[in-house]
């Protein structure tokens, strides 16, 4: 098995490391993260079924401790202030204008809610994720969302422009 590692180091070291410095553009991170992967390698080499595969293994480890760094980054550093809530498909003007109509829905509501639904709606926090990043109990986090999105729905049904089905489903919008 050491032969093994010795073999993956030789070939893969320096490929590894440029491929994860031009992912995370900091050195010392990347440095980490490739040490990082190498361990998960040694740890994990006996489950390798087909050594065929021994290279779009030792990628998959890689891109997977690229996306976990940059989940942990994530939690760390995000301020309300800096978010923006994305307009998809801007040349269709109906979207366009629904869109628009949404994000001022958004901008009206309370301070938490409008956290809770940007977090997990645009920044794709988990409610775990939102929980720890507010201090709030899971529960807590997940009732926050819950009632958030209840508010919105009910914000945007509202509009004399919004058609929905008896359901509450959001079926058409009347550009006006």
């Amino acid at each position: 098995m050491k032969t093994e590692i010795n073999t993956i180091w030789i070939d893969l070291n320096e490929e590894l490391y440029k491929f994860i410095l031009g992912k995370i553009k900091d050195e010392q991170t990347s440095k980490d993260i490739h040490q990082e992967v190498f361990l998960k390698i040694q740890t994990k080499i006996h489950q390798l079924k087909h050594t065929s595969k021994l290279t779009s293994w030792v990628y998959q480890i890689t891109r997977n401790s690229i996306v976990d760094h940059f989940r942990r980054v994530k939690n760390n550093n995000v301020s309300i202030n800096d978010l923006e809530i994305p307009e998809i498909d801007t040349n269709n003007f109906d979207y366009s204008n629904l869109t628009n109509c949404i994000n001022q829905k958004i901008e009206n509501l309370s301070s938490q809610h409008k956290e809770a639904i940007i977090l997990t709606s645009f920044k794709n926090f988990s409610q775990k994720e939102l929980s720890e990043h507010l201090k709030l109990s899971y529960s807590g986090a997940k009732s926050r969302v819950q009632k958030a999105r209840e508010v919105l729905k009910e914000n945007i049904l509202d509009c004399p422009n919004v058609e929905s089905d008896s359901s509450g489903k959001l079926i058409d919008f009347e550009n006006n």
